[in-house]
């Protein structure tokens, strides 16, 4: 699934956004596809525009062979950019000025945003405000709050960590250390039971997500809490439950956060060419 470089050529780019430079790689296909969309890699922090394991190179990369052309750039204050370091939570200008740039520069007019993490929940709170954006593809998108972690704890950490054969040799031995542990899971017990305000960017996804019109693809990585975390938020209420109905879900059951090894990475990257190839006539 990973194109060679010759493939494919990849272009050094530059754009401006407010008053700062970001910096990206434009990857373009030898034989465009005009009635597919382009796509813009929003990065998950703190990454640059190549990737865990060169992951967004080569999905450009794949991404290209397949007529698709990619843009992954860093944002102010990451990587080779200009501009001061920012959050996931404050990249909408940045996002926009990438969507900007890859439609001048290659002139389609649909773009998808695939992200990764909190690049995948900045992705959800910027596309229903920019009526290019044709989908979204979400890899495990970022939900994480001091409840939501400690109910993931809960559910897939302590139950897994009783089954295992090394909790039960601890105990053998006499290295468990009972008070400590107790200790642990009693603050987790604790604060997932708090009903605390949600963070505000999980306010803003949200809405983000029940705002935009479009179909949103979301890659669950089978090892990673992440993940976990997500599926968590989104089934703890019914509207978000209905949102992720509706939406396309893939899951990969060896994957981990980053998708590192070579059959989940190509996994991945032909399930998002498979489902970008079902967005037409802007839909």
């Amino acid at each position: 699934m990973s194109a060679p470089a010759s493939a494919c050529e990849e272009r050094f780019l530059t754009f401006p956004c407010e008053g700062s430079h970001c910096v990206g790689i434009l990857t373009l296909p030898a034989n465009a596809t005009a009635s597919l969309p382009g796509v813009v890699v929003v990065v998950g922090g703190p990454q640059y525009r190549v990737g865990s394991h060169r992951q967004f190179t080569l999905l450009a990369r794949s991404l290209a062979e397949a007529g698709i052309p990619t843009l992954r750039f860093d944002y102010r204050g990451m990587g080779d950019s200009e501009g001061e370091p920012r959050t996931f939570e404050d990249i909408d200008a940045d996002i926009r000025a990438a969507v900007d740039a890859l439609c001048r520069e290659t002139g389609v007019a649909r773009v998808v945003l695939w992200g990764l993490c909190d690049g995948a929940s900045a992705a959800l709170i910027y596309a229903a405000t920019d009526a290019r954006v044709a989908g979204v593809t979400a890899l495990n998108p970022w939900a994480r709050s001091e409840q939501g972690e400690a109910v993931t704890r809960l559910r897939h950490y302590y139950v897994r960590r009783v089954l295992a054969g090394d909790f039960w040799r601890k105990i053998v031995s006499g290295r468990f250390r009972p008070a400590a542990s107790a200790g642990h899971l009693a603050a987790t017990l604790r604060t997932a039971a708090q009903a605390g305000a949600r963070a505000g960017f999980l306010e803003r996804m949200e809405a983000g997500w029940r705002a935009f019109a479009g179909p949103v693809l979301f890659l669950l990585s089978g090892r990673d809490l992440t993940a976990r975390e997500f599926e968590s938020w989104a089934d703890a209420s019914p509207r978000r439950r209905a949102l992720f109905c509706a939406a396309r879900v893939v899951s990969f059951a060896q994957a981990d956060h980053t998708f590192s090894d070579r059959a989940s990475r190509d996994a991945a990257a032909a399930a998002t060419l498979e489902w970008i190839g079902r967005i037409d006539g802007g839909r």
